[in-house]
């Protein structure tokens, strides 16, 4: 078989193996993404899979440069790509994209053990400000819903039932008054 061939096979099964999986991700039919590890995990990562012209032959290109690993040291990335890399050596000639992306999972919490993430606090204080127009608002009127005096607690209290609701029909219009109004319009 030559490498396209192969390559077209692997890239059937990997298509259909990883159907649905929210984790995986075809950036392009020799590209692919992988999260190990569910969405915010700390101790989760992204690995990207590029196959060379002559794959599975010779090894794919292994990356971890993508936005989401951000947070990992360059260290923790090192080991993790060298231990991919220990794998893709045993697997050489075979398809292996399947079995790399599964190693990392088996091996997720061994990879990740030395893991702290860096740059958090900038990171969280970018998305803040990033945000902040859009949360004010809404944080200040739970506050102030908050603070209600005794007797406004007092008066809400005696508007609602036990179970802090509204009584059915507090807000109904008066249906003969109403119609009295519609109707006196309609007689004219």
């Amino acid at each position: 078989m030559s490498a396209n061939e192969d390559q077209e096979m692997e890239l059937e099964a990997l298509r259909s193996i990883y159907e649905g999986d929210e984790s995986f991700r075809e950036l392009s039919p020799v590209s692919f993404q992988y999260r190990i590890g569910e969405n915010g995990d700390p101790k989760a990562f992204l690995i990207e899979i590029s196959w060379t012209e002559t794959y599975p032959q010779t090894p794919p290109i292994i990356s971890m440069n993508a936005f989401f690993n951000n947070t990992i040291s360059s260290a923790v990335k090192q080991s993790i790509l060298a231990k991919l890399q220990e794998a893709v050596e045993v697997n050489l000639g075979t398809a292996m994209t399947y079995t790399l992306f599964e190693y990392a999972k088996d091996n997720k919490e061994q990879f990740m053990e030395n893991h702290h993430p860096i740059n958090s606090a900038t990171s969280i204080s970018n998305i803040i400000s990033v945000e902040t127009p859009n949360t004010a608002p809404s944080s200040k009127k739970k506050d102030k819903k908050e603070q209600l005096s005794k007797a406004q607690k007092r008066k809400l209290a005696d508007k609602t039932d036990h179970k802090g609701e509204l009584p059915r029909g507090w807000n109904w219009v008066d249906v003969v008054k109403h119609l009295s109004k519609t109707g006196s319009k309609d007689d004219e």
